[in-house]
């Protein structure tokens, strides 16, 4: 969905049987910029919470759907034309039919995002 628009997949960094880390590119010209913020733009959480889906589906070849946010928190902001490049780095494992997942973005020493929750196939 936002895959090849908001941003684009530049490369594996770390792939592993139950976690990943991928770079991703920002689109600053994206409209969603238009509105969040005009003339200073900033990464929504939605979009942010939104690729994290995406890149996992990816990792698992299935769709999935978010059940349970159990930390979701937002340290920094990205602004696409200052960051435009971002790490994002996703663990998980199935428990008790579902998919536990810890992930994060950051680049560098800079963290954006922290996440904690728990997805399930979508039906």
């Amino acid at each position: 969905m936002l895959a090849g628009k908001l941003y684009t997949l530049e490369q594996t960094l770390q792939e592993a049987a139950d976690s990943a880390t991928y770079r991703i590119v920002l689109n600053a010209q994206h409209p969603v910029f238009e509105g969040h913020f005009p003339g200073r733009p900033v990464v929504p959480g939605v979009t942010m919470m939104q690729t994290i889906q995406e890149l996992l589906e990816g990792k698992l070849q299935q769709k999935v759907v978010l059940k349970k946010a159990s930390q979701m928190k937002f340290l920094n902001m990205i602004d696409p034309n200052a960051n435009p490049q971002v790490d994002v780095t996703i663990q998980h494992k199935e428990q008790e039919g579902e998919i536990k997942v810890t992930a994060s973005l950051k680049f560098d020493v800079l963290t954006f995002m922290k996440f904690q929750g728990s997805f399930v196939t979508a039906s």
